[in-house]
């Protein structure tokens, strides 16, 4: 038969009331009568009923982890570390792929509050509208996000430098002596591909008229850099190096590049970004930058119940981890850069 709370308390000497704030964790139990309790439970194989317990607090004990694309490997590290942290504390991950559509994600969004999730981990894949932002804020549900919203917002996230991240690919292209550089990039609306972005450009205009560079927006998926690759290649054949918004979109400028007789690194050098673990497998393997995606992950479940156990108004956490640059075979030397290059006039068009 099923071990009650009363037997509980019982064996440990205790009210029903002590032992339910012992075995909920809840503020306010000494240590030694928690550790009582704790061990009468154990002696008596007590397994506490979550269904019956998110009745009384209005919450589960799960959280959902809304992602973009599913498809993407950067993801399923971002889902290892979210687990592991939330199996380390007793929730279950529900998973939710908006497939790169913001009305899907936002149908899942309303979806969890309605299961009375404990929080939500998501990675926004459009600019989140403000009456969703209301919404989402008098859920009385903590929000996480891998992507936040340009400006100012309330929420708490967690993301790599992104800006640094475009800086430091920027910055190694133009140090190998290449001037005709391109950056093949998602939406407009990103905020962490935006970030990218404006790092990458800033390396450039630092590099003084010795650089340029053009910006084709598309999708970010292995689709969208095969077709963002051709594009480039037909109306920009001159460019001699590329920095792909992420690994994924230039797993699919490889093929572009391989179908349109373009040799990788030879005729074209080329910079990712989050460092997949296929990065390293495909041929030649990739030059990228490493975000710690499996920490992200992991601090992002770890910042979600620090605010779901919060008493009182919740302030937001911002996170940001540090990245670098992964060096491999897919960038090339083309010049002596300690010889002064010519500065460049032309100017490519950032479309």
């Amino acid at each position: 038969m099923k071990v009650t709370l009363r037997e509980i308390a019982k064996e440990a000497g205790v009210n029903i009331s002590t032992a339910s704030r012992a075995l909920t964790g809840i503020y306010g139990v000494h240590k030694a009568t928690r550790e009582k309790v704790l061990g009468a439970a154990k002696r008596l194989n007590y397994r506490p009923n979550l269904m019956a317990r998110s009745l009384v607090t209005g919450k589960s004990h799960t959280i959902g982890l809304l992602i973009s694309d599913i498809r993407n490997p950067y993801f399923a590290e971002i889902a290892r570390g979210a687990e592991d942290a939330a199996f380390a504390a007793s929730f279950d991950i529900i998973l939710c792929n908006s497939d790169l559509d913001p009305d899907k994600q936002f149908r899942y969004v309303r979806s969890l509050l309605e299961k009375n999730v404990a929080g939500i981990l998501m990675n926004s894949v459009a600019t989140l509208t403000p009456e969703q932002r209301a919404e989402l804020a008098n859920s009385g549900v903590p929000v996480v996000l891998f992507n936040p919203p340009m400006g100012k917002h309330s929420f708490s996230t967690v993301v790599a430098d992104n800006y640094q991240g475009g800086r430091l690919a920027g910055e190694y292209l133009i140090g190998l002596g290449h001037c005709r550089l391109a950056h093949l990039t998602g939406r407009r609306n990103h905020s962490n591909l935006v970030e990218r972005c404006r790092g990458f450009l800033d390396a450039v205009d630092a590099a003084g008229g010795l650089a340029n560079a053009v910006v084709i927006h598309g999708d970010h998926s292995y689709r969208g850099g095969y077709e963002l690759g051709r594009k480039l290649f037909e109306q920009h054949p001159e460019v001699t190096a590329i920095f792909a918004a992420n690994d994924v979109l230039a797993f699919g400028l490889v093929q572009a590049a391989a179908e349109m007789g373009k040799s990788i690194p030879h005729d074209i050098s080329l910079v990712g970004f989050d460092n997949l673990e296929v990065s390293g497998l495909i041929h030649p393997p990739l030059t990228t930058i490493h975000q710690p995606k499996y920490e992200i992950g992991q601090a992002a479940v770890e910042s979600l119940l620090r605010q779901a156990r919060a008493v009182g108004p919740r302030v937001p956490e911002q996170r940001v981890f540090g990245v670098r640059l992964e060096e491999r075979a897919s960038c090339r030397r083309i010049a002596n850069v300690s010889q002064e290059r010519p500065e460049i006039k032309a100017e490519f068009p950032r479309v």
